[in-house]
């Protein structure tokens, strides 16, 4: 695992309801799937399908049925020790966080859709509806050449748009899927940012309003090679 981000930035081409972006986003998204294989199943607790990072530490969560999503559409669900020991009580955390048996959570409901399949969903299909149905959750980090699911309140899910070309630039090796956090939050809630282990707080570059803006996050970075 990485231990320091690059800059987060992140530019949204619009060409229609399906644009460049978007659309490059289900064939790349794919590529992780298929990279992962023993790491992606159905998630039948949250209704939907689970991406897990190599090390168990962390997973991505997207739901296969708005209607029937017992919390969030879209979420990170993650080991919440390290944000125990440096602090955290998690009675002053917002709404849309949650701790419960050992995991910290913490996601955004996109709508409350009853998705549609031309056969059973898988979690390619269930991707593809964020991207048909919820486009402005989909962006991309130029920096990095990282796709990325909004997960609301500053919160990423991102991976490499092309691995090969990952592993091969020195400073995007290791960070084939990102798991970001805003600690924000968090630290309000009690964390000591330099003491959630296994997770950096690093600077990094977000468009706020057109304009660069560094601002702080907290980064989970992972190889899939």
């Amino acid at each position: 695992m990485a231990g320091t981000g690059a800059a987060l930035l992140f530019v949204l081409s619009a060409c229609g309801n399906l644009d460049v972006v978007a659309k490059e986003s289900v064939t790349s998204f794919e590529k992780v799937l298929d990279a992962i294989p023993g790491q992606v199943s159905a998630d039948e607790m949250n209704g939907g399908f689970s991406l897990s990072a190599p090390d168990g530490s962390a997973r991505f969560i997207w739901s296969e049925n708005y209607a029937a999503s017992p919390l969030h559409d879209v979420m990170l669900e993650l080991d919440a020790q390290p944000f125990l020991d440096a602090g955290l009580d998690a009675g002053k955390l917002p709404e849309n966080y949650a701790v419960a048996g050992g995991k910290l959570m913490v996601g955004v409901k996109l709508g409350d859709d009853e998705l549609a399949y031309s056969g059973d969903p898988t979690p390619l299909a269930a991707y593809g509806q964020i991207v048909e149905k919820y486009r402005d959750a989909i962006g991309f980090h130029t920096s990095l050449d990282h796709f990325n699911v909004n997960l609301g309140d500053g919160n990423l899910f991102e991976w490499a748009k092309d691995f090969q070309v990952n592993a091969a630039t020195k400073e995007k090796q290791d960070k084939d899927i990102v798991f970001v956090l805003n600690p924000d939050p968090l630290i309000a809630a009690g964390v000591d940012p330099g003491a959630a282990t296994g997770w950096a707080y690093a600077q990094v570059t977000v468009d706020v309003g057109g304009k660069p803006t560094e601002v702080y996050k907290f980064l989970k970075p992972f190889d899939l090679a």
